[in-house]
C-alpha cells in the first residue's frame, strides 16, 4: 500500500492524479491531509508508523514552503516521493520544487516535476513493482500501452 499524503484540501485536485495512476495500476493506496506546520504531531505519528501500517512508499505533496516531504522523509527510512505543488501562495512552483528537491545529504526525497502527481504514482508502483510481479506485469502492460499511443499520434500526424 502507498500512502499519499497533502498539506492542504487545495493540493487534492493535483494529488489525485497519484491516486488515479494508483488505482489503474492495481496498487492500493491511502489519502490523508498531513500538514507539516500546523498538524507537526499527526505528521510524525503518520511517518513514524508508515512502516507497520505496511505502506512501502509515501507520495508527499506540498505548496509554498513545502516542508511536508523533507520532514516526512526524516522521519522514516520508506522511499518519500515529493510533488512540488504550484499553490496560491507559490513563487511560480519554484519555491516548492527548490524546498522539495534540495534536500540534504542522508534525508533523500525522490521529486517529480511541479504538479507531477501522476508520476510520483508511477513511481511509487514501480518500487512496489519491484517486489510484486503483478504489479511489474500491470507495468509492462501500462508502458506498452504508451508505446501504443505514440504510435496513434505518429499516424494522425501523417494523415
Amino acid at each position: 500500500m502507498i500512502g499519499i499524503i497533502m498539506g492542504s484540501i487545495s493540493d487534492r485536485k493535483i494529488m489525485q492524479e497519484a491516486a488515479d495512476a494508483l488505482t489503474e495500476l492495481g496498487v492500493s493506496f491511502e489519502m490523508e491531509i498531513v500538514s507539516a506546520h500546523r498538524t507537526p504531531d499527526r505528521m510524525f505519528e503518520y511517518a513514524q508508523s508508515a512502516r507497520q501500517r505496511g505502506l512501502k512508499a509515501i507520495i508527499a505533496g506540498a505548496g509554498g514552503a513545502a516542508h511536508l516531504p523533507g520532514m516526512v522523509a526524516s522521519l522514516t527510512s520508506l522511499p518519500v516521493i515529493g510533488v512540488p505543488i504550484l499553490s496560491s501562495n507559490s513563487i511560480d512552483g519554484w519555491d516548492s520544487v527548490l524546498s522539495i528537491l534540495q534536500m540534504p545529504g542522508g534525508v533523500p526525497v525522490a521529486t517529480v516535476a511541479l504538479n507531477g502527481a501522476k508520476n510520483a504514482g508511477i513511481l511509487a508502483a514501480q518500487i512496489v513493482g519491484s517486489q510484486d510481479a503483478e504489479v511489474a506485469a500491470r507495468l509492462d502492460r501500462y508502458k506498452e500501452e504508451l508505446k501504443g499511443k505514440v504510435a496513434e499520434m505518429n499516424a494522425q500526424l501523417k494523415k
